[in-house]
């Protein structure tokens, strides 16, 4: 199974998503990291497209993969970090893009 198809499989789940699930996805992303654009992209999109409720978890999906990265090669040949980084505040704009009810901010509150 290839990364996107592992972290669109997120959407099979309900929140909150398990930590085999989050570690499987990180494990691909490493796993791919030649093609570190594409996954980095994937998340992205993801992200822009999910449901309301699978975008807090979404960034979790980038945390954990910068965490592993930089934990596996470390900071100076980390390229996750700054690839995610590019774009970092139009995919927080992407969290608040919701209908009115369903506002990502309700998530860290409730």
């Amino acid at each position: 199974m290839d990364t996107r198809s592992i972290l669109y499989s997120l959407n099979d789940y309900k929140p909150p998503i398990s930590k085999a699930k989050m570690t499987q996805i990180t494990k691909a992303a490493i796993k791919a990291i030649k093609f570190y654009k594409h996954v980095v992209q994937s998340v992205e999109k993801f992200i822009q497209k999910c449901k309301p409720e699978y975008k807090v978890p979404g960034l979790y999906v980038i945390d954990s993969i910068v965490r592993q990265s930089r934990h596996q090669f470390g900071q100076e040949k980390d390229v996750f970090a700054p690839r995610f980084s590019n774009n970092i505040i139009s995919t927080f704009q992407n969290l608040y893009r919701c209908p009115g009810d369903d506002k990502v901010w309700y998530y860290f509150i409730k």
